[in-house]
């Protein structure tokens, strides 16, 4: 019983103490002080992110809707997949993971093979430890190099925009895996 309740308290005093170590303000009037500050003191920074978008069918990767006719589609319009892949320092799927990549994307035109995209990067580790950037937009697979816009972002990317440049370093069209490596470049304040 006091082993649980030493337990308790350790986890309880952990959860007090981590808005002390966390830089960005999330009460609704610290946040609007925050814009305020913003129109009188604002410096923007530009941040340039290197990272690995690992991903993995049936293990990051799983449909969640298609059409009828989805699978006879040359493109396979409709193809809706949710994701949850490990974005990794490196190419190699062992390479260090610094954050995730969350959200869904389908294949969304019937004459070429296109993605909609709509990605939250959540950092994991490091200087951006909770913070996250938004991708939304069309992905033209097959294209080797590729741009997207950043729309978005949460703590320290707060107000981010910018883009994510996209390199297909490896795919494997039998499994439907790829490796995607992504540069990010974003303004935020």
């Amino acid at each position: 019983m006091m082993r649980k309740l030493g337990t308790i308290v350790v986890l309880c005093s952990m959860a007090i103490a981590m808005p002390v170590f966390c830089s960005i303000a999330e009460d609704p009037k610290e946040v609007e002080q925050w814009f305020h500050d913003l129109t009188t003191k604002a410096d923007q920074k530009v941040t340039k992110l290197h990272f690995y978008f690992q991903d993995l069918r049936g293990i990051t990767t799983t449909m969640v809707a298609q059409s009828n006719t989805s699978l006879t589609s040359p493109t396979f319009f409709g193809l809706t997949y949710m994701v949850d892949d490990p974005l990794t320092v490196g190419p190699s799927q062992a390479s260090k993971v610094v954050g995730r990549a969350q959200g869904l994307y389908g294949s969304s035109s019937k004459e070429d093979m296109r993605l909609f995209m709509a990605i939250d990067i959540v950092f994991t580790d490091g200087t951006y430890n909770g913070s996250t950037l938004t991708v939304l937009g069309s992905n033209p697979i097959t294209q080797t190099k590729r741009e997207l816009p950043v729309i978005g972002g949460t703590g320290v990317f707060r107000l981010a925009r910018g883009v994510a440049l996209l390199n297909t370093y490896f795919f494997n069209a039998a499994l439907g895996n790829a490796t995607v490596e992504y540069t990010v470049i974003v303004q935020h304040y």
